[in-house]
């Protein structure tokens, strides 16, 4: 079973409506969706209030965990944790913050203010990943996430390279922005050992790290 902890909606840059999402996500075998369109305090309220209503909607009539997020993309580093509790508090089940990712002009210091957030859950692609910020996401219980985002997926390497050093807690996300991106049966464990990580070190992510991150986030 498929545990996909980052995806877009039209609600941000995304092709399909959330409840539309979660029902391609039903037909491709997937157990768990997160829906964590692109978030900042511009949209924050309402866009949680929207996904949180078909969230509802899809646990009500179909077998799958689905997920209330957003991802906190390209804001000012300094405003993160503050910005990540208030999502919390309008009822976000997860955030996510948009990483360092070598294909966008991501603020310095974002990946550092991401993992040192007692609100911050995931930091999502975050480029050329150091030690010293992996050592932070360990310690503070914060996952690290390898990609099967194109372009943002280049650093996967690294990431899992310098992330394993540091004893981190992989996620795999689609990071999908259509239907069409999300995973299908056997690629995410593609994306997995392509980053270098043993067969068994995947197996561990998306069986254990999946489920440990639901009872992290209270699911």
């Amino acid at each position: 079973m498929i545990y996909d902890f980052h995806t877009h909606t039209f609600l941000s840059d995304g092709g399909s409506s959330p409840i539309g999402l979660i029902r391609f996500a039903v037909a491709a075998g997937y157990r768990c969706i997160a829906i964590t369109d692109h978030a900042s305090y511009s949209n924050l309220d309402y866009l949680i209030e929207g996904i949180k209503k078909d969230c509802q909607l899809a646990e009500k009539y179909w077998d799958i965990i689905a997920i209330p997020g957003v991802e906190l993309t390209n804001i000012p580093a300094k405003s993160i944790d503050s910005m990540a509790k208030d999502a919390k508090e309008l009822g976000a089940k997860i955030v996510v913050v948009h990483g360092e990712s070598i294909v966008e002009e991501v603020e310095a210091g974002t990946n550092w203010e991401a993992v040192n957030s007692s609100y911050v859950d995931l930091l999502a692609h975050p480029g050329l990943l150091t030690l010293k910020e992996a050592k932070a996401a360990a310690e503070n219980d914060v996952y690290i996430e390898i990609t099967g985002r194109k372009g943002h997926s280049l650093t996967n390497g690294i990431v899992a390279k310098v992330g394993s050093e540091a004893g981190v807690r992989f996620l795999i996300n689609s990071d999908a922005h259509n239907h069409s991106d999300l995973f299908q049966s056997g690629f995410q464990s593609k994306v997995g050992i392509g980053s270098g990580l043993q067969p068994n070190e995947v197996e561990n992510i998306l069986t254990k790290n999946s489920k440990d991150f639901l009872r992290k986030i209270r699911y």
